[in-house]
């Protein structure tokens, strides 16, 4: 099985690179080895390499920079995804592609199922939003993992950006009316090779499914179990969205249904809160820079 990873030096890349290499023959890629952005570097790549499986780790993430990086947003998330889906068409490749539980607005008072209307917030949603379509309409075999509030030693994440600050800060001010299930990108990883090692993974069909930890939490209760992991004293506190606006609106409720990820292979993530405690050994891994 010849396997083709895009975003290799990513958080959910850095992850999957050993779990795939495990399953057979694997080429990956950081950003300077498959750019997105060169569409006919791109055909030239996969028309190359001729994998059976395609896994698109590569993203554009700025989830408050998308507001004024609409086109480059889009190049990645939409643009570079349909490339790869009529890649994968034209030569029969499993395309594995991850997106976002920003695709929703958070207004459902109950976990999101993947065949839930999408309305997605702001630029960055959308563009997730239209990279899952193009999938869709490509006609390609494929599986779209939607994961949240992702998390990875050594990435630009939550984790990362909180132990900065609280190293600088007399206190942290954190947002506590919206809703969610931080992931570990190891555990996005493991669950991924799990699907592709299904003795019947021909016979799945594709679309989309919701890979994401058990249980929920606000970003202020994730910011107070980090530092408190971490032995700082920085007092949390909590505050409403209203007092901490940014340039992107976000779900106040980012909670995802994971029952047909259990049902098709399977597969449930532990409640986040215990992943959260056993990474936690790992915390001096966490940084603001790759």
């Amino acid at each position: 099985m010849r396997i083709l990873l895009t975003g290799r030096a990513g958080q959910v890349g850095t992850a999957l690179a050993p779990e795939l290499a495990s399953l057979g023959e694997l080429s990956a890629f950081d950003r300077q080895g498959f750019d997105l952005l060169d569409l006919q570097s791109v055909r030239r790549k996969i028309e190359a390499e001729k994998p059976d499986i395609i896994v698109n780790a590569a993203a554009y993430t700025a989830v408050d920079r998308a507001e004024r990086e609409r086109d480059l947003a889009f190049a990645v998330n939409f643009q570079a995804v349909k490339e790869l889906a009529r890649m994968a068409k034209s030569i029969d490749a499993l395309l594995i592609h991850f997106s976002t539980d920003y695709v929703f607005d958070g207004e459902k008072p109950t976990p999101y199922l993947e065949a839930d209307a999408p309305n997605p917030l702001g630029v960055y949603g959308r563009s997730k939003l239209e990279g899952e379509r193009a999938i869709a309409a490509s006609g390609c075999r494929h599986f779209v993992f939607r994961t949240s509030w992702v998390y990875a030693p050594g990435g630009r994440n939550f984790v990362s950006a909180i132990l900065a600050a609280a190293k600088t800060k007399p206190e942290l001010r954190v947002v506590n009316d919206q809703r969610g299930a931080p992931t570990s990108s190891s555990a996005i990883a493991t669950a991924i090779a799990s699907v592709l090692s299904s003795s019947d993974l021909h016979g799945k069909p594709s679309g989309v499914y919701h890979l994401s930890a058990g249980g929920e939490t606000t970003w202020y209760e994730f910011a107070k179990k980090i530092v408190a992991v971490s032995g700082i004293n920085t007092p949390v506190v909590p505050v409403p969205s209203a007092e901490y606006p940014t340039p992107a609106r976000r779900p106040r409720s980012s909670l995802l249904d994971n029952r047909k990820l259990q049902q098709s292979f399977g597969i449930a993530l532990e409640d986040w809160s215990a992943a959260f405690e056993r990474f936690s050994s790992k915390i001096n891994a966490f940084s603001g820079s790759r």
